[in-house]
């Protein structure tokens, strides 16, 4: 090939790779999201919900916190298949990333919580994951635990009491801050054409040649944007006469339908981010699939019917490996001590 010819080559790839992130409508990930009217952001309210994020004794043994199952020095989750709770109990499915969790209008896999502050409630008294009886008992123990009457009062102002509702909007309020943008994805879709490798870009032309991007669309790769607590859902499988549905047990768990008690509804589940995916295995609501390579032959072929060849697979891994933002640094908080006593068994 004339030498002359490779700058032209490599500009008409850049041009392409362009086009096709136009028509996709690639989105940058904002720095900041949307917090609710009735629960802004504010510093002193994400310290308190922080403190509360990492206390193990928001469970009922003083062993489990927000943070074992959602761990924040990692991919925010466990790499586990099913996260285990206390007493050793384990839930049901795998547990989503806290990571840009805050760009979901629903939350959780079946998209049971409306919000995050809704979904703060649920597992502080689920009984294979915190443990604790009720909420009352969560709050009778935060009043017990000198210093957080300081802390609930710098978040909320003078008159602030400790309960169940500022405790989740102050850990709604932390969990906002998880956001981890400027991964190399980011910046080539902002103009950088070195940021992403030759195969990146290609495996981003094939994420959506193959249609990948009918359903992992927007900034967080987690559909369309959706009014607060409006999900949008979709059937996995969509294909179920692939052998993989079998192989790893796709229809066991009813998603949504195990909220909705609609059969209409049955194993539908919300768009889950795919920003860092590279770091969260294993993958699907059951953690059924170990590796990355082959969770995305087996969404092509029970969501799309494609069969994807091994390099397109690999191409496609290696674009999703590129959506692995920054993380903004995280450090242990003190807790608030208690002097001379337990509170837990």
């Amino acid at each position: 090939m004339h030498k002359t010819l490779t700058p032209l080559i490599s500009l008409f790839l850049l041009i392409a790779s362009s086009s096709i992130a136009t028509a996709a409508g690639w989105q940058a990930l904002p720095e900041t999201a949307p917090a609710p009217a009735n629960n802004p952001t504010t510093a002193e309210k994400v310290e308190l919900g922080k403190i509360l994020y990492f206390d193990p004794r928001l469970s009922s043994t003083g062993t489990v916190s927000c943070n074992s199952c959602h761990n924040v020095m990692l991919g925010g989750e466990d790499n586990r298949a099913f996260s285990m709770g206390v007493h050793g109990k384990l839930g049901g499915r795998s547990a989503p990333t806290v990571w840009n969790s805050a760009f979901n209008s629903v939350q959780f896999w079946d998209g049971r919580a409306d919000s995050l502050e809704a979904q703060a409630e649920g597992p502080v008294t689920a009984g294979v994951e915190m443990g604790m009886k009720n909420w009352a008992k969560v709050v009778a123990r935060l009043k017990s635990i000198p210093g957080y009457a300081i802390a609930f009062q710098s978040a909320f102002g003078e008159d602030a009491v400790i309960s169940k509702e500022n405790a989740t909007k102050a850990i709604a309020a932390y969990e906002r801050t998880l956001i981890t943008p400027n991964s190399p994805y980011d910046r080539f879709v902002k103009g950088d054409e070195t940021a992403m490798s030759k195969q990146q870009i290609r495996g981003m032309n094939t994420f959506a040649q193959t249609g990948c991007a009918s359903c992992h669309s927007g900034a967080a790769f987690n559909g369309p944007t959706m009014p607060a607590g409006s999900g949008f859902y979709v059937n996995f499988p969509t294909f179920s006469d692939s052998p993989y549905v079998e192989q790893y047990d796709l229809l066991k768990d009813k998603g949504r339908g195990e909220v909705t008690q609609n059969s209409a509804d049955d194993h539908k589940y919300k768009i889950p981010v795919l920003r860092n995916i590279a770091l969260t295995a294993p993958y699907f609501h059951n953690g059924s699939v170990k590796n990355l390579d082959e969770a995305v032959r087996v969404m092509a072929k029970v969501q799309l019917n494609k069969t994807l060849s091994a390099d397109e697979v690999t191409d496609i891994a290696a674009f999703l490996n590129a959506l692995t933002g920054e993380f903004p640094k995280q450090t242990f908080p003190r807790l608030p001590a208690t002097v001379g006593t337990t509170l837990t068994p």
